[in-house]
């Protein structure tokens, strides 16, 4: 797979996901925010939660996509998030880190949306 060809597929893909928050009640404030120690795919908002949305995308699911979050990968996340909040200045929000697997295209498009998928609040600040 070519390297523009996937990073249109991975647009596709995070496409399909701010749609389905837009759906669900969410404001998606940041898309792809980027520290050099990690980026966080989605940034959105409902209410007083703050979600950091990772969006794993394939064509077919030869293995179970949610191993593909690993420990270090959800250690980026969490910094990068960290970052975020600091320089927003948005202490006072829950913070919460889901995943969305997407498998499939076009209308066989299928959508697992894993909310508190890991991390605890505690764990940061």
């Amino acid at each position: 797979m070519n390297t523009t060809y996937k990073s249109t597929f991975g647009t596709y893909g995070e496409n399909l996901v701010v749609d389905y928050l837009k759906k669900n009640g969410f404001t998606v404030l940041e898309r792809n925010y980027k520290k050099f120690y990690g980026e966080i795919d989605i940034i959105a908002q409902r209410d007083d939660t703050i979600v950091f949305v990772e969006v794993k995308m394939r064509q077919k699911a030869y293995f179970e996509l949610s191993t593909l979050i690993i420990p270090s990968k959800q250690r980026k996340i969490i910094k990068t998030a960290e970052s975020y909040v600091a320089s927003k200045h948005l202490y006072e929000h829950i913070l919460r880190f889901d995943v969305a697997l997407v498998e499939g295209y076009g209308d066989q498009a299928k959508i697992n949306y894993i909310p508190h998928a890991f991390g605890k609040p505690c764990e940061f600040f």
